[in-house]
């Protein structure tokens, strides 16, 4: 009797996993059946190669123009300048703490920089606002009010926890033999670390470089905050740029009537976003593999 409940109850344990998965499939295969939907009714009204090409955006004017390379253009450079910030600062804490570090401090510091992770982006979005663009102000004179080098800069901060964290833990997945064998041909430390763990970790290293730009990417209050709405083809980080996520809050948020021409340019702002967020998990994959292959 115990061992036919026993079998019973990993029946139902299995189950309701089984079923928890299938429900996370079907969430996701909804989500990417109404964008599908919603960018096909789109593209009946506006040309694919005017979205592709054209150099304005202007769904909400007189005059409509429907050139996403404007919201790239700002998501692109705002990304740029969070990961020239994230990603050095992430990867050499990530070395200090997994080769360098003590127990005791790798304890302490890696929880306490993980609570960057946990403050909401909107606090980041006014902090980029009300403190490092006035500070940025007094260096630079020219820069406005709104603007996509403190957003990004502040994303990158964001951001930090994220490679850091990850990259440590490839790092110190590393086994210790390779540590000692390169120490006992007289290597040191430093050479240690960055010509034999660094490459031996590269895939998980890389894949947390790339869920990085995928988070700098997908970041929405501190670019609709920070950054300005004004989309313009641009790679001045002086003025204000507005990127595919600001567009799709602003229009969220407003008055456009749904079912509209504008409003079904959120969904094909957003099939483009997840296109390209796609893309980027299948450059991670390939990644890691290419590289496991490698040090395997």
């Amino acid at each position: 009797m115990g061992r036919k409940f026993q079998k019973l109850k990993e029946k139902t344990i299995e189950g309701a996993l089984f079923l928890s998965a299938l429900f996370s499939v079907f969430i996701t295969l909804g989500i990417i059946g109404v964008l599908i939907f919603e960018t096909f009714e789109f593209f009946k009204e506006v040309s694919v190669i005017d979205f592709l090409t054209d150099t304005q955006w202007t769904p909400l004017f007189a005059e409509k123009h429907f050139g996403i390379l404007t919201l790239f253009s700002g998501t692109f450079l705002t990304t740029a300048i969070a990961m020239s910030v994230s990603l050095p600062i992430g990867l050499i804490s990530a070395i200090y703490l997994s080769e360098y570090s003590s127990k005791k401090v790798r304890t302490a510091v890696k929880p306490t920089l993980e609570i960057l992770a946990a403050v909401p982006t909107v606090v980041y979005g006014y902090f980029a606002l009300l403190f490092i663009t006035p500070l940025l102000q007094k260096v630079i004179p020219e820069l406005s009010g709104f603007n996509s080098l403190s957003s990004g800069i502040v994303m990158g901060v964001m951001i930090i926890p994220i490679v850091s964290s990850l990259s440590e833990d490839a790092l110190h997945s590393v086994p210790l033999s390779l540590r000692e064998g390169a120490m006992a041909l007289g290597a040191t430390k430093f050479q240690t670390s960055v010509k034999v763990i660094l490459p031996a970790a590269f895939s998980g290293v890389a894949a947390s470089f790339i869920l990085g730009i995928s988070r700098a990417i997908g970041e929405t209050m501190i670019v609709a905050i920070a950054a300005g709405q004004q989309p313009r083809l641009t790679l001045n980080p002086l003025v204000p740029v507005e990127t595919i996520t600001a567009y799709i809050v602003q229009v969220s948020l407003g008055d456009t009537p749904t079912g509209t021409l504008e409003y079904r340019t959120i969904f094909a702002a957003g099939m483009s976003l997840f296109i390209l967020t796609f893309v980027l998990n299948i450059i991670s994959y390939f990644l890691k593999k290419r590289f496991r292959e490698v040090y395997e």
